[in-house]
């Protein structure tokens, strides 16, 4: 879901993937897998699947796109969700609740045939669940991609690594590694390329978009900390919806007048089970770890075309074509110009 603050970014630049060439760039998993559960499908929404019934749509997301960030010269760093705050467990029951209400009505739609209807309720009915981020893990090890597990929230983590500088920039469709302190966010990294727009037959060119969290606070004319008390205000995973009449403008004004916490939410209608103090000292202090390599390795070649072919059913030509890309790409980024970027 994560925080509703699109109103206050007007400062983004679009990218090719060309531009972040040379670049460590590290990615919220599970936001990356979402996307490619949800785009990688059929017509009816169908998600891609082996003669067993087994779904690899996240398998096929994650395998080709990242040898395509690889190809580019990226090095990205796949960061992974740890245990969960406690007070999260409210926004986890809701989107089980929405994908059991989107199962229903994606069945609905193709029983009557509406292709359209039912692509929309697919995307968001399937769960990631605990064999596909095994897998994912598994596919990016044998390319020899970095990954990182997070304590805690993964995007609080790749955050940290960008502050730390050992990567360049966070990448994910949500907005809260700026609220962690990333001090670049990269969005439509993994759903570059041509979309369809909903209900039309039109497609759109999707570029990368780089947004600075020093140009927004500027902007803005507010702190890390108050930027933080938007985000709450107009609602976080752990405060879903955000409190009742207050949108991101009237957010801004009140952040403005009350620069401290502790004055502002005890000055608004808060109805949630979890206090809001809680949920600003995790983004300014969440659980991370030192404990990750960033490096690129050598690629298991062998280990990787039978993972993909003979446990997956993926095309061995298509998959044979791409690991040499990934051989190729290793010998660019790691001799010398790996170096040289770093």
């Amino acid at each position: 879901m994560g925080v509703k603050i699109g109103e206050l970014i007007e400062d983004k630049v679009e990218l090719e993937l060309s531009d972040i060439a040379g670049r460590k760039i590290a990615l919220d998993a599970f936001n990356a897998m979402y996307q490619f559960l949800a785009k990688v499908r059929q017509p009816d929404g169908t998600p891609l699947m082996t003669s067993k019934g087994e779904i690899t749509s996240v398998h096929s997301g994650i395998f080709y796109r990242t040898a395509n960030f690889l190809k580019e010269g990226i090095i990205p760093i796949y960061v992974f969700d740890g245990e969960k705050p406690s007070f999260k467990s409210r926004a986890i029951e809701e989107r089980v609740r929405a994908r059991e209400e989107a199962e229903l009505k994606w069945k609905e739609a193709l029983e009557i045939g509406d292709l359209e209807e039912a692509r929309k309720y697919a995307q968001a009915a399937l769960n990631i669940t605990g064999d596909i981020v095994e897998d994912c893990k598994t596919i990016l090890k044998l390319m020899g991609v970095p990954i990182v597990q997070a304590p805690s929230e993964g995007e609080a983590q790749a955050a940290h690594m960008a502050m730390k500088g050992d990567v360049w920039a966070t990448a994910s469709q949500d907005y809260d590694s700026l609220l962690f302190g990333a001090p670049r966010l990269i969005r439509n990294l993994t759903i570059t390329g041509k979309r369809k727009l909903p209900g039309k037959e039109v497609y759109v060119d999707i570029n990368p978009e780089l947004i600075e969290l020093e140009s927004v606070l500027k902007r803005n004319g507010i702190s890390r900390e108050q930027l933080i008390m938007i985000g709450i205000l107009v609602g976080t995973d752990y405060n879903l919806g955000g409190v009742k009449g207050i949108g991101v403008k009237r957010a801004l004004e009140l952040v403005k007048k009350y620069k401290r916490p502790e004055d502002l939410f005890s000055r608004v209608p808060w109805e949630f089970d979890v206090d809001p103090i809680s949920i600003y000292e995790f983004f300014l202090n969440p659980p991370t770890t030192d404990d990750y390599d960033t490096s690129l390795k050598r690629p298991m070649s062998d280990e990787l075309l039978k993972f993909m072919v003979e446990e997956h059913e993926f095309s061995e030509e298509r998959v044979k074509k791409v690991i040499n890309e990934i051989e190729e790409s290793y010998r660019m980024l790691s001799g010398g110009g790996l170096e040289s970027w770093f």
